[in-house]
């Protein structure tokens, strides 16, 4: 589970640039819509927090590093493009980013198997790395 800032800054840039479909975050049920259009699902699958420096209390730096990973549900039989194209253009704008404290590093590709068929959707998921520092 990601930190409060973490969960925050994520949330926020999706807000401020992300509008081709609804966001689904963290305590959110992923349900879709009722009209089975597509959605975003965001997951925190790791996240681990050390001490990085040693000096005087409350001015250490702790660093908290791990994954945003991104489910990215289309309507089914729309094909692999618009999936891929909405995945390519959700990782540009956390890629090699600095947002709210959090800085990002390249994402994942999607992976294309017979696990992208779920239900109604089309779906690929990828992940992207980060770490925050917080004083302490």
């Amino acid at each position: 589970m990601p930190s409060k800032a973490v969960a925050d800054a994520v949330e926020a840039r999706l807000a401020a640039l992300w509008t081709r479909c609804p966001v689904f975050d963290i305590n959110e049920e992923p349900t879709g819509p009722e009209d089975g259009s597509a959605f975003l699902e965001v997951q925190y699958p790791v996240a681990n927090r050390g001490q990085i420096t040693i000096g005087a209390p409350g001015n250490n730096v702790f660093r908290e590093e791990g994954a945003i990973r991104f489910v990215l549900r289309t309507e089914r039989g729309q094909g692999r493009d618009t999936a891929l194209a909405w995945a390519d253009e959700l990782a540009l704008i956390f890629q090699a980013k600095q947002f709210g404290g959090v800085t990002t590093w390249a994402p994942s590709p999607p992976t294309l198997d017979s696990r992208n068929y779920a239900d109604n959707y089309f779906t690929v998921t990828f992940a992207v790395p980060y770490y925050a520092d917080t004083l302490g």
